[in-house]
C-alpha cells in the first residue's frame, strides 16, 4: 500500500479522541471490569438473541442468562445492565456504560436493532459477526502452534547444551594442552559468553520490547511509524493488511445491514481497527462520504483496498446491496489471510529446522574435530 505508507501522520489522534470521549461517557461501570473474549459475547448474544426472538421481554432474558454466568466481571456488568434495564434505561444505553465487555461496535448495532424493531434479528447478526472473528483468529493461532513450539524447543535445546554440555568438553579438551581448532575455540568462547553474559541475551530483547511498547503508548507519531512498518514487512505485512481489511469490511457490512448509518458505521469502524494507517484511510473515507460522495471512489483513492474490493462495494452501491457486497467481500478477505498464512507458515517451518541442524550440526562438528585430530596424530604415531 505504497501510497499510504508515504504519508506522515497527521491527526490520527482524531479517531482515538473519539474513542476516548466514548470510553469517558461510559458512566459508572466504564472503569470497572476486565475485557470479554467474543467467544463468550458470542455465546452470551446467540442466547439473548434465542430468548428475545422467543417473546421474552428483555429484563427477563437478561435475569436468565445473568443467573447461569459464572462468577465474574462479565456477570457483575451483567447485573448492572439487568439493573438500569428495569429502572428504564434502554438495554443500548446500559450496554454503553459498560464498554470494556460491550464495545461501541455492539452497543451501536443494538441501538440500530431497538430503533428497528428488529433487536433479535440484530442480535443473531451480532453473534455471527462475533462467532466468525473468532474462528479467523483461532485458525490464525493455531497455524502459529507449530513454528512457536519448534523455536521454544529449539531455544531450550542451545540453551541446555551451552550452559551445561559445552563447559564439560571444555574441561576435558584443556586436559589435552594443546591449541583448539578454530571452530570449537569459537564455540568455547560462545559458550564462556552465554554464561557469563545469559541474562542480557535473554533480557535486552525484553527490555527494547517493553520500550517500544512504552513509547508507542504515549507517542502517537511513533505508533504510527510502528504500524507503517508493521504493513510493510514480507510476507506478514499483507497477512495483517489482508485481517484489517477483511475485518472493516465484515464490520461495516454488518453494521449497515442492522441499520447503522453509513457514516456512524465508518466512525464505528475507525475506531475498532488497531492500525493508525488504515484508520487514517477509513477516515479520510469518511470526510468525502460527509461531503457528499460515495463510498467506492474514496476507497479506491486511499489505497488501503485493492480494485476487487473497491469494484464491488461501487456495484453495491449502485445495486443496493453494500451491506451484502462488504460481507463478501470479508469473505474473500478472509479466506485470502488463511492462505497466505498457510504459504508462509509452509515456508518458515522448513527454514526454522534448517536452521536448528546447522546449529546443531556445528556443534558436533566442533566438539568432534579435536577428538578427530587427536585419533589421526596417534596414528601417524
Amino acid at each position: 500500500m505504497p501510497k499510504r505508507l508515504q504519508r506522515a501522520p497527521r491527526a490520527a489522534a482524531g479517531g482515538r479522541d473519539a474513542q476516548q470521549e466514548a470510553t469517558d461517557t461510559g458512566g459508572r461501570g466504564a472503569s470497572r471490569g476486565a475485557k470479554v473474549s467474543d467467544r463468550v459475547l458470542a455465546t452470551f448474544t446467540s442466547q439473548l438473541a434465542v430468548l428475545t426472538g422467543a417473546g421474552l421481554s428483555v429484563v427477563r432474558s437478561l435475569h436468565i442468562l445473568e443467573g447461569q454466568m459464572a462468577k465474574g466481571a462479565f456477570k457483575a456488568a451483567l447485573a448492572e445492565v439487568t439493573e438500569d434495564v428495569e429502572a428504564g434505561s434502554t438495554l443500548s444505553e446500559a450496554l454503553g456504560k459498560h464498554p470494556r465487555a460491550f464495545e461501541t461496535l455492539y452497543t451501536q448495532m443494538v441501538k440500530a436493532g431497538e430503533a428497528g424493531g428488529i433487536l433479535d434479528t440484530v442480535l443473531e447478526r451480532l453473534a455471527f459477526f462475533l462467532e466468525r472473528a473468532q474462528e479467523v483468529r483461532d485458525k490464525v493461532k493455531g497455524a502459529l502452534i507449530y513454528p512457536v513450539v519448534v523455536m521454544v524447543v529449539g531455544t531450550a535445546v542451545v540453551t541446555f547444551v551451552m550452559m551445561f554440555v559445552i563447559p564439560e568438553f571444555q574441561a576435558i579438551f584443556e586436559s589435552f594442552g594443546k591449541d583448539l581448532p578454530r571452530p570449537t575455540q569459537l564455540l568455547m568462547d560462545a559458550s564462556d559468553f552465554f554464561l557469563k553474559w545469559w541474562y542480557l541475551l535473554f533480557g535486552i530483547p525484553a527490555l527494547v520490547f517493553g520500550l517500544l511498547r512504552l513509547l508507542a503508548a504515549r507517542n502517537e507519531g511513533f505508533r504510527y511509524r510502528l504500524h507503517a512498518l508493521q504493513l510493510r514487512l514480507p510476507v506478514w505485512g499483507r497477512v495483517a493488511e489482508g485481517s484489517m481489511v477483511a475485518r472493516f469490511m465484515r464490520t461495516f457490512g454488518t453494521l449497515i445491514q442492522s441499520g447503522v448509518p453509513h457514516l456512524e458505521a465508518l466512525d464505528i469502524v475507525s475506531m475498532s481497527l488497531p492500525n493508525l494507517v488504515l484508520q487514517e484511510g477509513i477516515e479520510e473515507i469518511s470526510e468525502s462520504v460527509r461531503e457528499g460522495e460515495g463510498i467506492a471512489r474514496p476507497m479506491g483513492e486511499s489505497g488501503v483496498f485493492d480494485d476487487m474490493a473497491v469494484n464491488m462495494v461501487d456495484v453495491g452501491e449502485e445495486t443496493g446491496e453494500l451491506d451484502a457486497m462488504c460481507l463478501r467481500v470479508a469473505d474473500t478477505y478472509e479466506m485470502e489471510v488463511e492462505r497466505r498464512t498457510d504459504a508462509a507458515l509452509q515456508l518458515l517451518e522448513p527454514i526454522l529446522l534448517l536452521v536448528m541442524a546447522l546449529g546443531v550440526g556445528y556443534i558436533v562438528f566442533a566438539l568432534f574435530l579435536p577428538l578427530l585430530e587427536m585419533m589421526d596424530t596417534l596414528g601417524q604415531i
